[in-house]
């Protein structure tokens, strides 16, 4: 128990309890007309003479004991003993939880909720209360309003251990605020300073310092138990919010608002999503909501569940749609109309339809239903406008958290998805919610597979790129080694140490197997040399070698200190790798951009040495029956011109990379539809059944493949390899060239080859024609690739 009103507290100014302000009240009631209220009115005066401190004012708690009675007679107006038991009042310190006066219900809350319940506002922080009490000094003696008012609670528990809420509502006509001599004079530039400041205790502090105000007076505090409001603010919460509709009590809870909105009891409540891709009306996944125009089905199509006049009001016109008396509805359209006849089943006997709707997009239909007739009718349908915007956040809610759902379920079953065939995945998603939805035990992601579609293959390849990347290994190592035998010559020459010999022939023995006998196996075997003898050795030389240390830290210096190698020409192989693949990348997303556009079709690319593509094209894919052959001739068209485009990019762009290669470029035709189907282990589209495997044996190894009876490659620098099979492929693409001969971008030499028989696979053909290059300074002229070569 406290003492003295300021013990422990902060604030700017100093509390005191003080009557003045209530007994000025009685001086003018003194003068009464009302001769009851004038003598009551001189009773409490007289207090005032015997009993001066009460308006002088006092923070010493023993003046409230010492003058209870006097007390007791200046509250009596206040604290009515008639309203005693019903009204929730209580006379306090403001900025304080000390209480000094209390109504008969509000002692019995308190001895309700049990001696260790200590009462407290909620909502306020404590650096709050400070700001606040100079927001009043800045009201009362300045006049400046700065309108921070808050709703202030108590949270007080029943019995049971439920917690009841109530609003404290504060009159303070008998407070004053008097500045002393701490009390800073304020202009109107300090309170602009502290408009834009709000949590700058310390500025605060400055223009209010503690204490430099009195507060004088006391509040008497109004309380209302606010429990049902809040409750109804909560579940309109738990709408917006995410995951609570999980809850078991979510359903009971949201009926609950309805029932008190149309105060009826038995109000039941439904929900369904609209699907507008499909037309359909959807049970609401992963929730305790039921749809009683669903019924048992998880979903349905307008045209089946609504009648024409219900599907135009609500879906078209998104106007309530209301069924005052099911029975009489129901004989008037002979059991026709299905939104009635589903109620009737139920023994529904009126609803109100209301959709959900956004900028003209219907979300979804809430359904109200009762077993009573004509108490859900067009007139208390109005109601609902309270509520809707509401319903609207909670429906874009659950629709972001579906979407995100079924990315999730997407991402994770499988991959990043080629918006061709994304719907399907979709379609696959929803499935596996449902199930999952449903209980069935371990839901399984559906089989994701497309038949007779066309498949086309391309690659822009790196020639020689195992012998590039060989070349730049040695090349690496060689400088790598003769550096190290630099040193080691150095240190052996001085302390003729028998091991330094010895690796000094390690070392020699090992540029010679370099240049006369590389092997996959030998970068192994000289790496670990360095790391595991060269390395401490050099590390120890640091130390104890003064005459080693500058050459031994410039080896450091020189080798990268990622791989702990000398990382030169192997850097310049992988940079150049890494930009062809991208600019390549680049060229083939932008251009397929516009493929995209002619007719969809599911496309991917692979970055290898080089860039590999794979396109799929046909009815099963674009989920509409639009397919002809001619877009299939189309896109091989399109994809003839592209690797032209693209030779020629690369070419031109060729003097950017750190080391000149050369590319060479491949189509592989395959004259049969096929089947596709995602394998979720892989995360990939491979072909389906044993006969189309064939494709991906001939699409894996033809690029190494040689002309018949010769050891020369198939593909070509400067030229494109069209491979095929069919004597149709062949007059196709042909067409296919000469028209781009006249565009000028590939040159007459076409040449008609036979393949080697590989592994399975036997007949195999080619048109190899070499492709016209241009520079890009100069449009009119064309080179062939020996013409670009002695240009560059």
């Amino acid at each position: 128990m406290i003492s003295n009103l300021n013990d422990n507290t902060n604030l700017p100014f100093s509390i005191q309890i003080s009557f003045n302000k209530l007994i000025e009240k009685y001086q003018v009631l003194a003068n009464s007309k009302d001769p009851f209220l004038a003598a009551k009115a001189k009773r409490v005066l007289e207090i005032k003479m015997n009993a001066p401190v009460l308006t002088e004012g006092f923070s010493d708690v023993s003046v409230l004991k010492e003058y209870q009675d006097e007390i007791q007679t200046l509250l009596q107006d206040s604290f009515s003993e008639v309203l005693s038991l019903n009204e929730i009042k209580t006379a306090s310190v403001p900025y304080h939880n000390f209480i000094f006066n209390a109504s008969q219900r509000f002692k019995n809350i308190i001895k309700t909720a049990g001696p260790d319940f200590e009462l407290v506002i909620k909502n306020m922080p404590e650096n709050d209360w400070y700001i606040l009490g100079c927001t009043i000094i800045m009201n009362m003696i300045y006049g400046f309003n700065t309108n921070f008012k808050r709703p202030l609670y108590y949270e007080i528990p029943e019995a049971n251990g439920v917690m009841r809420i109530y609003k404290i509502l504060y009159n303070a006509d008998f407070m004053e605020i008097l500045p002393t001599d701490k009390a800073p004079k304020l202009k109107q530039e300090d309170f602009d300073q502290l408009l834009d400041n709000f949590n700058n205790i310390e500025l605060w502090k400055e223009k209010f310092p503690p204490n430099s105000y009195i507060s004088k007076g006391f509040v008497i505090s109004n309380i209302f138990d606010v429990t049902d409001d809040q409750s109804i603010s909560n579940i309109k919460s738990t709408l917006i919010g995410s995951n609570k509709r999980k809850d078991e009590s979510f359903m009971k809870d949201f009926q609950q608002i309805f029932s008190t909105l149309f105060n009826m009891k038995d109000l039941q409540v439904g929900f369904s999503i609209y699907n507008k891709e499909d037309n359909m009306l959807m049970q609401v996944y992963d929730s305790n909501v039921s749809s009683f125009l669903l019924k048992t089905n998880t979903e349905l199509s307008c045209d089946t569940a609504f009648c024409q006049h219900s599907y135009n009001t609500l879906l078209k016109e998104q106007t309530y749609y209301t069924i005052s008396d099911v029975e009489k509805y129901y004989e008037m359209s002979k059991g026709n109309a299905p939104q009635i006849k589903v109620l009737k089943e139920q023994g529904i006997k009126s609803a109100i339809f209301a959709p959900i709707a956004e900028n003209g997009q219907l979300l979804a239909v809430l359904e109200l239903v009762s077993k009573k007739a004509k108490v859900l009718n067009s007139i208390n349908a109005n109601k609902l406008v309270d509520v809707m915007p509401f319903i609207l956040s909670a429906v874009k809610r659950s629709k972001t958290d579906e979407e995100n759902l079924i990315e999730a379920i997407i991402q994770r079953e499988c991959t990043s998805i080629h918006p061709s065939v994304k719907w399907k995945f979709e379609k696959a998603a929803k499935q596996f919610m449902t199930e999952q939805h449903n209980g069935k035990d371990n839901p399984l992601f559906s089989k994701i597979s497309f038949d007779n579609v066309y498949p086309l293959f391309g690659q822009i390849d790196v020639k020689g790129s195992s012998n590039a990347r060989n070349s730049a290994t040695e090349k690496d190592l060689s400088l790598q080694l003769k550096m190290v035998e630099k040193i080691v010559k150095v240190a052996f020459d001085i302390d003729k140490l028998p091991i330094l010999e010895q690796l000094l022939f390690q070392i020699i023995t090992f540029k010679e197997a370099l240049h006369t006998n590389f092997k996959v196996d030998s970068e192994q075997e000289i790496t670990r040399f360095f790391k595991n003898e060269i390395e401490p050795l050099f590390k120890f030389q640091l130390k104890s070698k003064p005459y080693l240390v500058k050459q031994i830290e410039d080896y450091f210096n020189t080798v990268d200190s990622q791989v702990d190698l000398v990382y030169h020409y192997r850097k310049n192989y992988d940079d150049t790798i890494s930009l062809i693949n991208k600019n390549m990348s680049s060229l083939l997303d932008k251009k397929q951009v516009e493929a995209q556009a002619m007719y969809p079709h599911f496309f991917e690319r692979f970055k290898t040495d080089g860039v590999e593509h794979n396109m799929y094209i046909g009815e099963a894919i674009t989920k509409e029956d639009s397919f002809n052959k001619i877009y299939l001739y189309n896109l091989r068209l399109w994809q003839l011109q592209v690797m032209c485009d693209m030779e020629n990019t690369y070419y031109n762009q060729q003097h950017d990379y750190p080391i000149a290669l050369d590319v060479a470029s491949m189509i592989l035709v395959f004259n049969q539809p096929l089947s596709i189907r995602f394998r979720t282990d892989e995360k990939h589209f491979d072909v389906d059944g044993t006969y189309n495997a064939r494709y991906e044996v001939v699409k894996k190894r033809v690029d190494k493949a040689n002309i018949k009876g010769t050891n020369e490659r198939i593909t070509a620098k400067g030229k494109i390899t069209i491979v095929f099979s069919q004597k149709e492929d062949e007059i196709e693409y042909l067409k296919y060239i000469n028209f781009l001969q006249s565009k000028h971008k590939l040159g007459d030499n076409v040449e008609i080859l036979e393949l080697e028989n590989l592994q399975g696979v036997t007949g195999l053909k080619a048109l190899r024609v070499n492709i016209l290059y241009q520079k890009e300074t100069n449009k009119k002229e064309f080179y062939t690739y020996e013409d670009l070569m002695k240009e560059i």
